[in-house]
């Protein structure tokens, strides 16, 4: 099988080492990947300002770049999220019949990570191993938008030796949202104060999620708390193997 690999503008400049996990993980798995280096952003902080001409650029630039892909892959349930809700809209209030039919075609062969490994690939043990108490956070357009459900979850359970830890009130939002965190900074702050207890009180070594923003967030406040819980993507967990685990026992012990 192949894939195309839509690594996000956020993972590209602040997370690469998600990109590298995604790409250790799905070529485990036998998936042959490519990528394309002139992609950019999805234009989801384009869209949600009212920019709308230009998140129409980045639209149009997605589905050109990716429109005779077997399949897309992308590690971010927020920019999935922002493909398939928003660029329908803004196709029909910029586009034209062309790229209406290239996106409607295109559309159904783009996956979130979980999406594809659970739906597409048809696996829920992928070799993992990650011997950590972990805590799984529920972003907002992962639980509302695309409905992910019990993917992750059914994901992490294969793992081996991943202890996950309940958290309650996992739906509640961290209160990133993009660019709302930064118009509603003190909106956002709250939000993200009481959801901080919600992961501290699991006592978990890691929270972990499908979407960096939220991560980046959460790992902003657990540094200005002194918190010893760390951050980590799913993809992160993913690739582990059980070299990955004798390796970190290794320096832990030195």
């Amino acid at each position: 099988m192949r894939a195309s690999l839509f690594i996000t503008c956020y993972n590209d400049t602040l997370f690469p080492e998600i990109g590298r996990a995604v790409v250790r993980l799905l070529e485990r798995l036998g998936v042959t990947l490519d990528f394309h280096p002139r992609q950019t952003c999805c234009g989801q902080m384009h869209a949600n300002t009212g920019f709308r001409g230009e998140a129409f650029s980045q639209a149009k630039r997605f589905v050109r770049l990716y429109q005779d892909s077997e399949n897309v892959v992308i590690p971010s349930s927020s920019c999935v999220a922002m493909i398939r809700d928003q660029y329908p809209g803004i196709f029909a209030e910029l586009g034209n019949e062309s790229l209406h039919k290239d996106f409607a075609a295109l559309v159904p062969r783009v996956y979130e990570l979980s999406e594809f490994l659970i739906d597409k690939l048809g696996v829920e043990d992928v070799g993992a191993t990650f011997t950590h108490r972990v805590v799984y956070h529920a972003s907002c357009h992962g639980v509302r938008a695309l409905q992910l459900g019990e993917r992750p979850y059914k994901l992490m359970a294969k793992v081996r030796g991943l202890d996950l830890a309940t958290m309650a009130n996992v739906d509640r939002c961290c209160g990133f949202g993009g660019t709302f965190s930064v118009k509603n900074a003190e909106v956002s702050s709250a939000m993200l104060t009481a959801k901080l207890q919600d992961v501290l009180a699991t006592k978990a070594e890691y929270c972990t999620a499908l979407d960096n923003s939220c991560l980046m967030h959460l790992g902003g406040a657990m540094h200005r708390e002194y918190a010893g819980m760390k951050t980590i993507h799913l993809a992160q967990i993913l690739a582990s193997t059980e070299a990955d685990s004798e390796d970190n026992r290794t320096e832990a012990a030195q």
